[in-house]
Formats: structure tokens, sequence, C-alpha cells
């Protein structure tokens, strides 16, 4: 005995296999984890369905709970799915069930409920005895064509029935209605999207399969939620479509109305995907109460079968407006949806983008056309081969009757027709099978009728398989046909959100006058304002400045434009114009440190107009070309200033008692015009100056004639017919022809721009100018004159110049700045002037002549003492 339990122990022994717990929970927790991928919490790319959802339509259908039929008791269905391919537990079946009835949860319903399906508060549906259902019409497309063997089956849980892998889907219902479910290790949430867009994609992918998700979204806007609400932004969900990750804001649609004379309401109609009206009520009082939303005396849910209806009452001295975005801020009024675009894709977890999701739609569909032309045609045949035998037997009637009759058994007729007429068993079988009805002539006329129509049929769907292009047409009218059944509008709409929006989509581009005063205010102010005087006026009154501060800098730019703004410490800033603060032509302005992060005790000396800093190809063409007040000059390549920074960048090393003066934007091919104070100027090739790094110094430009003498401004030169404009401090001005001034190397002294006397005191400008610019001087009183260019007469380059403007007392230049003029402008200018508009100053008769003085005084014998070039030494890198 104890011989056979030792003989038993050894036994039991060597069944037992020692097995690593790592390796064993390893293999296990996949296999499981596997399983809940693929068989529960996943949908298939195909038909946007997890296979509970599969299994259930196939129940209904099962069940013949079409939707022409009556519905019948939700536990029946239930019991059905679960009795023949569902493993699970009745709740998630019954669940499954229900969310494909709710319109709330669903952009279109598969399910038609009868009973208490639950309601967008939360409330649970009544248990599966009490409720009803049947199919919806929609939910039958997704079943169409299922019995003509268009796809596969898998054996149940048992083995004892076969249930779909996948249905037909004639809807491309994973974007329609979008699918949620957690994974192990992994989770999906994909929006619904609008089936009249969806389609409309579709057929376009069809008609262009290199279309790109840009093309797509032409059609596919965006989600389009159950519940409606708007969708704030695009970003996310273009991000969506073209990642398959994104996260899309949703807000509710809110109206605020006013009501009772003066008080108002917000008014809420539709509330964000998935959010839970009750709760969301709910929440909101309660930040009410801890005062972290103000403004609102009651909340009020007057939703009814009509639809959501939340009334929130604001108080008499509070905004609605800021009420509202709180609302948006601290509860559900506003929620995000984060689209996780993963989906089984051939049995395998896969992140897809829009293009992907619908290129394995139409590759289903194709498949789906093509097994069911297969089979159609197959029947067809096996049709028409018994019609076949039936003509001939109708063709030899009297032979067929007379064997028949002679014939002992049917299975002895059955082999003497297959023998005498060479017919088939299935053929001799439906002879036999026959009626004696079918022997008359109608009858007779009828087998061929169908004969012949079948014969059409099997030659068309043989082309179809033999032709791709037909079989895409095909899945074209078929998706066709859906939208014009169910295709509808938006419910959600789409906007731009704060963040999104470009403020120059909200701003004309038009042109304006930026001025920035002594002490550094700056403003813009409409170009309309200022209008135009003959030479020698007074002028109209342009700034009300701070006192003794005064206007120093004008410039003409467009709404949309880019500023680069000059320190004279060589420091960079950038500012859109529009971002200037608008201002009248009297205010002010603001200070410049509160808009840009200018150091105090810097001022701003230059400044370019820009069009954008995107385009490549314009940066690099593109250069600056920078001055300073002892005469050195520095080119940069523009690309070195393409990148904005909020505290500036070096813009050039600035040696100690220098500061900078100028900055131009110039091609690389331009002439540079640099004019002293003491009425010299030089004029030198651009290509002379080599580009340089952003901290360099540069090179000498032009000599000075003492310590005491300055550059006073700097030109470039890119058209042979423009003319060289001077302006003295005391209001003298006059413009010289380009060509008098002769090509000379960069360093020299220069040659005489304007007689300097004391009549005309020193130089403060240097401008280049057409007849089609206007010329708009201010002195530091703050008078502002604008004059046409084209009234003043091209004079030599010794002279000095004509008076521009009469001034009162010591009052001087301040800033001359050009523009262009427009006949249109002028005209009415001219109408304003003769109205008398107050707060112009009208020139009198004499002012308006001015008293020219252009007797020209012989050029300095230092024209001709000019250095040709720098010293090597000059170069300061």
């Amino acid at each position: 005995m104890a011989e056979d339990t030792e003989n038993q122990n050894n036994h039991n022994e060597d069944r037992i296999i020692p097995i690593n717990i790592d390796e064993e929970m390893r293999s296990a927790y996949i296999d499981y984890s596997m399983s809940v991928i693929v068989s529960r919490a996943l949908p298939d790319v195909r038909d946007g369905l997890k296979p509970v959802h599969r299994r259930v339509l196939y129940g209904m259908l099962d069940l013949g709970l079409n939707n022409n039929k009556p519905h019948k008791k939700s536990a029946r269905i239930v019991g059905e799915v679960l009795g023949k391919y569902h493993p699970h537990g009745d709740t998630s079946v019954y669940d499954a069930m229900v969310r494909m009835a709710q319109d709330w949860s669903l952009r279109y319903p598969f399910v038609n409920g009868q009973g208490n399906y639950g309601s967008i508060d939360g409330d649970q549906p009544a248990a599966m005895r009490y409720t009803e259902a049947k199919l919806e019409r929609i939910a039958e497309e997704m079943l169409a064509d299922i019995n003509k063997d268009t796809i596969d089956y898998q054996l149940n849980f048992d083995d004892s029935l076969e249930e779909p892998t996948v249905l037909p889907a004639k809807i491309p219902n994973l974007l329609v209605n979008g699918a949620s479910g957690i994974a192990v290790g992994m989770a999906t949430n994909m929006a619904p999207h609008n089936l009249t867009e969806v389609i409309n994609a579709t057929v376009a992918y069809i008609d262009d399969r290199n279309s790109e998700v840009g093309d797509l979204m032409k059609h596919i806007k965006g989600p389009d939620f159950p519940t409606g609400g708007i969708i704030y932004g695009v970003e996310g969900a273009r991000e969506a479509f073209e990642t398959g990750r994104g996260r899309v804001v949703i807000r509710a649609r809110a109206e605020i109305e006013t009501y009772g004379g003066e008080r108002e309401r917000i008014v809420v109609s539709e509330i964000p995907y998935q959010v839970n009206k009750a709760t969301m009520i709910e929440r909101t009082a309660e930040l009410i109460n801890e005062k972290k939303i103000e403004g609102i005396t009651a909340i009020r849910d007057e939703s009814n079968r009509e639809g959501i209806r939340i009334v929130y009452e604001i108080k008499r001295e509070a905004n609605a407006s800021i009420v509202l975005n709180n609302l948006y801020k601290y509860t559900s009024l506003q929620t995000s949806f984060s689209v996780n675009n993963i989906a089984l894709v051939k049995g395998r977890p896969m992140l897809l983008n829009l293009k992907d999701l619908i290129h394995h739609f139409v590759e289903h569909r194709h498949e789906v056309v093509v097994r069911r032309t297969k089979y159609d045609l197959a029947e067809a045949e096996k049709r028409a081969h018994i019609l076949e035998g039936l003509l001939i037997a109708l063709d030899h009637l009297d032979e067929v009757i007379q064997l028949i009759r002679s014939s002992n058994t049917p299975d002895e007729a059955r082999e003497g027709l297959m023998e005498r007429f060479g017919l088939s068993d299935i053929q001799a079988r439906a002879i036999l099978d026959m009626t004696l009805r079918r022997l008359t002539g109608l009858e007779r006329d009828k087998i061929k009728d169908e004969y012949a129509a079948l014969m059409e049929t099997i030659a068309y769907l043989k082309k179809i398989l033999d032709d791709e292009g037909l079989r895409m047409q095909i899945i074209k009218d078929e998706l066709l046909e859906i939208k014009e059944k169910y295709g509808d509008e938006r419910k959600t709409e789409i906007v731009h959100s704060a963040a999104e929006m470009q403020t120059e989509d909200f701003i004309e581009d038009e042109a304006v006058v930026i001025t920035i005063s002594h002490e550094g205010y700056i403003k813009r102010t409409a170009l309309t304002e200022y209008r135009r005087q003959a030479r020698g006026g007074k002028g109209a009154i342009g700034s009300n400045s701070r006192d003794e501060d005064f206007i120093e800098h004008l410039l003409i730019a467009s709404n949309h434009n880019y500023m680069l703004f000059f320190t004279e410490a060589g420091r960079c800033f950038w500012l859109r114009v529009f971002e200037i603060p608008e201002g009248t032509r009297t205010s002010k302005g603001r200070a410049i440190q509160n808009i840009i992060n200018i150091p105090k005790e810097e001022k701003i000396k230059a400044f370019i107009k820009l069009i954008n800093l995107k385009d490549q190809e314009y940066l690099q063409n593109n250069f600056i070309i920078m001055c300073t007040a002892k005469g050195t000059i520095k080119k940069t390549s523009l690309e070195a200033y393409s990148r904005p920074r909020s505290n500036g960048i070096n813009a050039i090393n600035i040696n100690e008692g220098d500061t900078l003066l100028a900055a131009n934007l110039t091609t690389g091919t331009s002439e540079i015009v640099m004019a002293l104070r003491s009425g010299r100027a030089i004029r030198f090739n651009e290509s002379t100056v080599r580009p340089m790094g952003r901290n360099a110094t540069g090179v000498r430009g032009i000599s000075l004639e003492n310590e005491q003498d300055e550059v006073v401004g700097m030109i470039s030169i890119n058209d042979a017919g423009t003319s060289v404009l001077v302006v003295s401090e005391k209001g003298y001005g006059k413009r010289t022809d380009i060509d008098d001034y002769r090509v000379t190397n960069r360093g020299g002294k220069g040659v005489k721009t304007i007689s300097i006397t004391e009549k005309t005191g020193k130089l403060v400008a240097i401008k280049d100018v057409t007849d089609q610019d206007d010329l708009m001087i201010i002195n530091k009183s703050g008078i502002i004159i604008r004059i046409a260019v084209s009234e003043m007469r091209v004079m030599g380059r010794a002279t000095q110049g004509v008076r521009l403007i009469t001034f009162k007392g010591n009052d001087e230049i301040a800033s001359i700045a050009k523009i262009e003029h427009s006949e249109e402008e002028e005209i009415e200018d001219t109408l304003t002037q003769l109205e008398g508009t107050e707060g112009t100053l009208l020139p009198t008769e004499a002012e308006t002549l001015g008293v020219p003085d252009d007797t020209e005084a012989p050029e300095d014998v230092a024209d001709i003492d000019e250095e040709d070039a720098a010293s090597p030494d000059d170069d300061n890198e």
C-alpha cells in the first residue's frame, strides 16, 4: 500500500511543471490586454463599432426588428445577444443599446427606443423589462447586404453559431458617430462629425487618392456634436485631423437677453457634448455661493421637450458679458474634448489621421462591393443555368412530357432528361418541379424575358469585377444616396478663438502717421487728419505735447507693417504698427517705454518699416544700413532681425561718445548719401560696405570737418531720377539732382550740399524725393505743414535754397518726412482750406509765396580735395 502511494506521488511530481511567476504574469497580462483591446474596448476602423454594439445590431436583425416592424422588449433583445453572441453581463449589453438610442449621445442614433431611455441630466434609463426597441432606418444601412457574403464570420463563444467580424457599413460610422473606450495601456476618444461633410470628403478622396488632410478639411470643417454648442478655436480640430490627436474646446450656446427695461439675463440653449446638465447647474450654484462667480442672482432650468433652456439672472450692476466669460472659465459651459483616434486596423490598434480613416473605410466598401458583386454574379449564373434548362424543355415540350410519362420513378425521369438533352442534375430537377401553368404561352414568354434580363445583369456584374473605376463609382453613388436620405445641417458651430484671432484681421490696412516726441511719446494717427497746404504756410497744429516737449520723429506707415525701432545706443526693438496706440492729431500719445521695453535713458533714433518677417527670400535679399553721428556706417542682413524678442537685441556696437543716427532698408545695390551738419555730403556705392554681424561696429562712412560736426542724416538711392532734398534748421530747403553728387569711395569729406549761412542755420535733414512726394515739416512748437515737393524747383548743390516754413519767434524745425500724395486728397484738402476749417491756419499770400533766395554761391575749394577712400585703420569691426 505504501509502495502504491509512493508511486502515485512520483507520478504527480512528473506532471508538475515549474514556471517563472514573472514570465507567467507577463504572458497572462498580455493575453488579457489584447483580449480587451481587440474584443471589447476599441472600434474597428471599417464599421466604427465595438463588438458589443455590432452584436446588438446583428441580434436585433436576427429578431427581425427592422425599422418598419413593431418594437420588442429590450429584455428580449438583451437575452438574444447574451445567449448567442456576447459572453459578458447583461448590463454591458443594455447600456450599449441605450446609448445607441440617445440622441444626445450619438449624432445619428441606431436604435429606436420606446420608453424611458434616460436624459441629458444623467437620469438612468428604466430597467430593460420596461423599455422597447427596434432598429432605426439608418442602422439598416449598416447591415445592408450582410447576407450576400460581403463579410467574414467567426464562431461565437461556444462555437455553436457564427457572428459577423464586421458589418458591411454603407456609412462611414467611425467618423460620423465617433467612439470612446478605455483598453489596457491605451484608449480611444473619437469625435462625431456631420454625415454630409464626411460623405463629401469621402467622395473627394475617391476622386483624388492623392488628397491630403488639408484638402479633405475643405469638406469636413470639424467635429459636429449631437448637443450642438460652439467649437471655440479651429487649431485643435486641425491638429486632430492631421495627427490623430488634438484638443477641441466646446462652449455652450449662450445669448444675453434684455428684459424688464434694463435687466439682463444669460440664456443657454445648447450645452457642450457629454456634459451632465443637472450636475453643471448644481456646481455653478456652489461657485456662486462660494463667491467665485459673482453677478448672478438666480439660475433656472427651463428645459422641456422642445429643447434646453438654462437662465442665469444677472444683477443690475453686473456686466453680463463678464459674467458669461466667468461661467465659461469656471463651469462646464466650456469644456474640452480630447481627440485620440485609435482604432483597430486588421486587428491591430493604430493612431489614424483624417485621411487614414477615410482610406480604410473606402477600402472596406470596395471589398464589400467586390464580394457582393461576386455573390450576385454566382446567384445570377445559377438562375441562368436553371432557366437554360427550362428553355430547353419548353423547346422540346412533347418529347419531355413523353419521357416523363414513360418513366417509372422521378429518378428515372431525371436521369432520362439528363441523358437525352445533356442537362445537369439541377436543370433536370427544375424541369421535374415545373408546374403545368408554366407551359402556357404567357409563362413561357416570362421565362425568356427573365433569361434575357439575367444575361444583361451577368454582363454588367462581370464588367464591375473587371473595372475598378466602375466599382468606385458605385461606392460614390451609394454614399451620395445615403447623404440624400440622412444628410443634415451642422449642429455645432465653429468659431475662431481669441488666441487664433489675428488682430490685423480686424484692423483696416490704412496709411497712418506715426509720431514720436522728444521725450518718447508715440502715437499713430490716420493720414487723412493732415491737410495739404501751400509752401511757406504757417501750418496746422500737429500735437499738444507736454511742456518743453516736441515732436522729434514722424513716419508714414501702414497698419499691418512691422516696425523696427533703433535706439541711440544701437539696440533694436520690434512692434506692429497697429499695436501703437491711436491718437488724434493734437493728442500727445503714450510713453514708448509702456509699449516696448526700451530703457528709459535711451531715445528712438531710427525706424524701419518691414512688410513681413517670414518670407525667407525677402529677408535674405534685403539689408539694413546704419550710420552713427560720428560718421560710422554698418551693413547687416535683414535676416538677422527676423526673430522678434520682447527685450530687443543689439543691432550695432556703438563707440563711446557716438550715437546711432539713422537706419535704412536696402537691397544691397543702393547708393548711400550721408550729410553733415556743416552742409557737406558724400555719395558712395553700398557694395563698398560688406555685410557684418549684429555686434560689429562698422566702418567709416564720412569724415567730419571738426569735433563739433556730426552726421544729420543718410539716404539710400535706387532710382536715378531721384533728387536730394536738404532742409536747414531755420526753414530753408532745396532740391538738387542726385547726379550733382559724384560717386566716390566711402570715408571721404564729401562735397557741399547747401550753403550754410546765419540766415539758413545748420543743416538738419536730408531726404530722397520725387515730384510724386509731399513734404511734411514739423517744428519744435508742434506746428506741422504739408507741401508738395513738385512746388520746389531743382537747384544746384551750393545754393542756400528757399524758405519752406515761416517761424514765430525762435522756433526751429524738429523733423521732416516725405509722403506720397493723391489727387483726390489734394482736392479734398483744397475744399477744406476754402471752408476755413477750425484748427487750420490758412497762410497769407506773402507767406504762401515765400521769398526765394536761390543766389548760387561758389563751390567750396574742398570739393576737389576729397579723400578717395578710408584708410584700413578706420575699419572698426
